[in-house]
């Protein structure tokens, strides 16, 4: 494990695998998630590492082994975004590739609409909402209604729509009350998509994902971007090989 202090204070973990290098892989989970489930587990971080890629998956400030304040003003995407751009300086990096699932790909289209050194990009498991509303999609599950699933005695007292945010969260021990700091602020402001300058962006999505309707919509919002769907629905998506697959291929040129 390895940690970088952010400018206000918050100390950020991240995880290296391979040995370092140009270009690098940056790799960012999504909102309550735990890294086993998305980048680690899934064994898409070991694949590009044993195939010389040196690859950094990023624990998000409230998750992992990050700082978890419980005050919204230390929150949001374009914060998560600057957390990136600081990591990749640490690490000297002077290209990289990145990769985003979720409240991970809104974090990851911010980081590319100020970077120039990104080759490849992936964004995951996120669609129209981007295009429509500047983050995920809050259409299919509004955030306040996530904040009150969070901050609910318990799972039966949550709003049913964001009872699976509740779950999930108690199932891998998250800080409740850091996830709902980041739900208050969850960006909501147009991304200047057209401005991104990565040499090719892959948009990865479930068929069955509700948080990422109508994921052509945002492939064809961002230069060189294309489409790849597989079978499964927002939690479940890492466990088709064919998504992993897919992933693992773009990043490697296959």
């Amino acid at each position: 494990m390895k940690f970088w202090t952010a400018d206000d204070g918050v100390k950020i973990a991240y995880e290296v695998f391979g040995e370092a290098g140009d270009p690098a892989v940056i790799l960012q989970h999504g909102f309550a998630s735990h890294l086993q489930g998305e980048w680690k587990s899934s064994g898409i971080a070991k694949t590009l590492a044993a195939a010389g890629r040196y690859v950094i998956v990023m624990h998000a400030r409230g998750h992992g082994a990050s700082d978890k304040p419980h005050d919204s003003a230390f929150y949001g995407e374009v914060r998560m975004a600057k957390d990136v751009r600081g990591v990749a300086d640490a690490e000297g990096l002077t290209r990289f590739d990145l990769g985003g699932y979720s409240m991970g790909g809104v974090i990851s289209l911010l980081v590319a609409v100020e970077e120039n050194r990104i080759g490849k990009l992936l964004i995951g498991g996120v669609g129209e909402g981007i295009v429509a509303r500047g983050g995920v999609d809050t259409r299919a599950a509004p955030n306040q209604l996530i904040v009150d699933a969070l901050m609910a005695d318990t799972s039966e007292g949550a709003p049913e729509i964001t009872r699976g945010f509740r779950l999930f969260a108690d199932s891998v021990g998250a800080d409740r009350l850091a996830l709902a700091a980041q739900a208050r602020v969850v960006h909501q402001d147009k991304i200047p998509l057209e401005t991104i300058s990565a040499e090719t962006c892959l948009v990865a999505v479930g068929d069955d994902d509700d948080l990422a309707a109508n994921p052509q919509a945002l492939a064809n919002a961002i230069p060189n971007a294309s489409l790849h769907v597989s079978a499964g629905d927002h939690l479940g998506i890492f466990g088709n090989a064919e998504f992993r697959d897919a992933i693992t291929g773009f990043f490697l040129g296959r």
